[in-house]
């Protein structure tokens, strides 16, 4: 009784205060306070490491991160190389192999990583002699096995493979290329031509001669003291010796007159993956760039009520998300403003980017917008302090960026001190509605809607790795004489009916692969059976264990997955599977009156190839013919939002038939290495399989 008599109370008194304040009138903020933050130790090392230190004692753990002062290199036809030296770091050292470092690491609970230009360490302060002997191990004698530089490359060749599908990553090379074209390591994508150029020669020279001490920053957090730092460092990177640091400016990219349009074709997507972009001339640590966040805050990168999200997705309903970005730092910036919208809205949905780049560069913010993303900064930058490698960072950034000693400490006086008028000016000066690269990845058939908005009515095209496309060239044959002579030379007959004849004897099919990914800890074995006229099967097991089947047994079908459950098929699943399955599909188009178009000639993977496009009323295939002996080497099923592609290679004659014996599937991010383990031709089939 007295708790509700105490709470009737408190009400009563809290009603009463808020009846004499005035709501109308927004109450004035209090003066921004000067921040104090506990400044990091920093001093050099003898080799030049500049050490900067900041102890916390509360938790028993440390952790250490070097990263190398020298700016990013031009890789040119080897792009990817630091990449791959980065991950190869941990690949072995010369009195460690890969296991023992990864059981060493995992012994004392402690994670260590590496990239292009830095390793860390974190551990538990009782371990850290033992980390750092790993970490030194690493940095001074990591020796780059054969065996571990030729896996590590042929996945990075299969990750380019899987990236060629993935629309956000089609969309951030193209935009790279747009912004940073020429001679500036932002604008460099990996290809896979680009890795194989890579040998393991070059990875060693690369770390060799970027990993040097000379302007390097050892950043120390946690329970150590500068004594401690100074002891262990001379005891385990003591001999670390090399040249000066690498320091160029490779400018600040291309700065386009006039909007442009570049278009990345993804045949059958549904929607397009839209961005719209250019580069600044702004480098970290310029004094516009904490106005130039609170801007980006307001226009697109400040959550739900930030204008692009408020007019995009709330008034228009075109998109679930679209957000901005300010990229700034010390190599070269860009603004960046990103979203997903179905193709039918795709030219509104620009329009829309395009106008509120405008609105934010002639009209003030309003000064509700200002107030909010003010408290949304001040409040990320409060909790950023809890961390203690918060301040590690902001003593790096001082030194890096020649930042005055008290800019973090003056920090919320700085942001409160920020006007419209002055964000207005910053809008002005790097934000534009009419030089901006208006990259778009989807289906061809909105590039009409798109020409409005390029500056000089013509759209430049990349590929997927975001390089020129070479225009599609008009084929020299029909597509039934292509038809003919694929489905001919794959059964080594004169003519296509004879080709029939020949594919008509075979009665089933059953092939063993073993597929394999760097994601996957272990070999899966893939079964696909085909018996004629029109019933399939196929099977992915994990030690003779199914994971996943699907089965058409020329009449109904479904597709079991162990995650969620078995599918049956619907009528008109089995009314396309009627359509298409056979030994060869192709066989079956003309004769099941199903669309078929010889769309031209590309270049797939450095080879000249038909490009046959057709649909069996629900998935849609692009298969492609090598035009001097009409294998086909690689095809893409699209349906819906589901994609899959492969790549077929090693050609193998049996039975009078040919036979890929590898390929590559790439869906959903992921590629699958298949080698062939066996074919066999007319020999029965267990009726239980396509049960």
């Amino acid at each position: 009784m007295q708790k509700k008599l105490f709470f009737l109370i408190l009400l009563c008194v809290n009603s009463a205060l808020f009846a004499q304040l005035d709501r109308s009138n927004r109450p004035k903020g209090g003066v921004a306070p000067v921040i104090n933050i506990k400044e990091s130790d920093v001093f050099t090392l003898p080799n030049g490491v500049t050490v900067i230190l900041s102890e916390n004692h509360k938790l028993p753990k440390v952790s250490f991160y070097l990263e190398i002062g020298s700016n990013s290199i031009l890789e040119g036809p080897k792009t990817g190389l630091g990449e791959l030296a980065g991950e190869l770091m941990l690949s072995g050292t010369e009195k460690r192999t890969k296991d023992q470092l990864d059981q060493e690491i995992d012994y004392i609970g402690a994670s260590l990583s590496t990239d292009a230009n830095s390793i860390s360490l974190q551990c538990l302060t009782k371990h850290m002699n033992k980390g750092l002997d790993l970490m030194s191990d690493v940095l001074l004698h990591a020796n780059f096995p054969e065996s571990e530089f030729n896996r590590v490359k042929k996945r990075k060749e299969s990750d380019i493979l899987s990236a060629k599908s993935q629309p956000t990553s089609m969309a951030s090379k193209a935009e790279a290329r747009a912004n940073f074209p020429n001679n500036h390591p932002y604008g460099e994508i990996a290809t896979e031509e680009t890795i194989k150029n890579i040998t393991r020669d070059d990875v060693m020279q690369y770390f060799k001669f970027l990993f040097t001490p000379k302007g390097s920053y050892l950043v120390v957090v946690g329970d150590i003291t500068k004594e401690q730092v100074t002891k262990l460092f001379d005891q385990y990177f003591g001999t670390w010796q090399g040249g000066d640091k690498l320091t160029m400016n490779h400018g600040d990219g291309f700065f386009h007159d006039g909007n442009r349009v570049i278009f990345v074709n993804k045949p059958n997507a549904v929607q397009s993956v839209i961005t719209v972009a250019f580069p600044m001339h702004i480098r970290a640590g310029s004094k516009d760039q904490l106005a130039l966040n609170v801007l980006n805050g307001i226009f697109g990168g400040g959550g739900f009520g930030a204008r692009l999200t408020q007019n995009l997705r709330e008034d228009k309903a075109y998109t679930y998300g679209c957000y901005s970005k300010a990229s700034v730092t010390d190599e070269g910036s860009y603004y960046s403003i990103s979203g997903n919208f179905r193709n039918e809205i795709s030219d509104s949905a620009i329009a829309q980017i395009l106008f509120e780049l405008d609105r934010i560069k002639t009209d003030l913010v309003t000064e509700e917008e200002l107030t909010t993303i003010k408290a949304s900064l001040a409040g990320n930058f409060a909790r950023s302090l809890e961390n203690p490698l918060t301040i590690a960072r902001f003593a790096l950034n001082i030194i890096k960026y020649n930042l005055p000693k008290d800019y973090y400490q003056t920090y919320l006086k700085r942001l409160d001190a920020i006007t419209r008028e002055e964000l207005l000016t910053i809008a002005k000066t790097y934000l534009t509605a009419t030089n901006a690269n208006i990259i778009v990845v989807g289906n061809e058939n909105i590039l009409d809607k798109l020409k409005r908005f390029d500056s000089d009515g013509a759209i430049e095209k990349l590929d997927a790795l975001g390089q020129v496309v070479v225009e599609r060239k008009k084929a020299t044959i029909s597509k039934d004489e292509l038809i003919e002579k694929y489905l001919t030379k794959a059964t080594g007959t004169e003519n296509l009916k004879k080709a029939l004849k020949k594919i008509a004897k075979v009665k089933s099919v059953t092939r063993t692969i073993e597929v394999s990914a760097p994601q996957i800890p272990m070999p899966l074995t893939m079964k696909m059976y085909f018996e004629a006229p029109n019933k399939e099967a196929f099977t992915l097991e994990i030690q003779n264990n199914v994971v996943q089947k699907s089965v058409f047994n020329g009449k109904s079908g479904y597709e079991l997955n162990m995650q969620t459950g078995k599918s049956e098929y619907k009528a008109e699943e089995v009314e396309a599977k009627k359509k298409t399955v056979g030994l060869f599909e192709e066989a079956n188009l003309k004769a099941n009156n199903l669309k078929y178009e010889l769309i031209g000639i590309e270049t797939v993977d450095g080879v000249d190839a038909y490009l046959l496009s057709y649909t069996d009323g629900l998935k849609t295939t692009m298969s492609y013919y090598d035009v001097v002996n009409f294998k086909k080497i690689k095809s893409t099923e699209t349906e819906g939002e589901r994609e899959e592609t492969f790549t077929y290679g090693n050609f193998e004659t049996i039975e009078g038939i040919d036979f890929p014996k590898t390929m590559a599937i790439s869906m959903d991010g992921l590629t699958l290495d298949g080698k062939v383990l066996s074919i066999e031709v007319n020999k029965a089939i267990d009726a239980k399989i396509f049960e």
